[in-house]
């Protein structure tokens, strides 16, 4: 993917906002699964969590997912703009299939049209940020600890 940015100077706000994206799935997670652990696993009615319907088994994805994206964000370099690539196309496919699922029988994520915006957002946010995230491998050669180009600047 040569036409993509590499070193771009906005890549520190796209990971930042991938990392507070993933932070909160994280605690949306949280707070679905704890508000709705007496519901059956897979409820299709579900019940309201900060502004998205849930139930037991949407939160967990949730938190699974802010995790997963929480994570390589932490991590940062290339490993996270993979990630936010796989990631940010499953949200998006993910509202697609929402919208498909809502007022059928097999809307087992208890999906709502703000739950699919939702979706939407997170997922074209972490794919801006995999598009824009790419470090030269210079770049990461250059910061390795213990690599001659880290010693020289440090002695001078």
């Amino acid at each position: 993917m040569s036409h993509l940015p590499v070193d771009h100077p906005l890549r520190g706000l796209y990971r930042g906002l991938a990392l507070l994206t993933g932070v909160l799935l994280v605690v949306f997670g949280i707070v679905g699964y704890v508000q709705t652990a007496d519901l059956p696993f897979f409820d299709q009615d579900g019940q309201r969590v900060l502004g998205l319907t849930t139930n037991p088994a949407f939160a967990l994805l949730s938190l699974v997912f802010g995790a997963v994206v929480t994570v390589a964000a932490l991590l940062g370099r290339n490993l996270a703009v993979r990630v936010y690539h796989v990631v940010g196309w499953i949200f998006i496919v993910a509202g697609l299939v929402m919208l498909c699922v809502i007022r059928t029988d097999v809307n087992y994520l208890a999906s709502s049209i703000a739950n699919a915006n939702v979706s939407f957002v997170v997922g074209l946010l972490l794919a801006t940020a995999g598009l824009y995230g790419t470090v030269s491998r210079q770049r990461t050669k250059a910061a390795a600890p213990g690599s001659s180009k880290a010693k020289a600047t440090a002695n001078a």
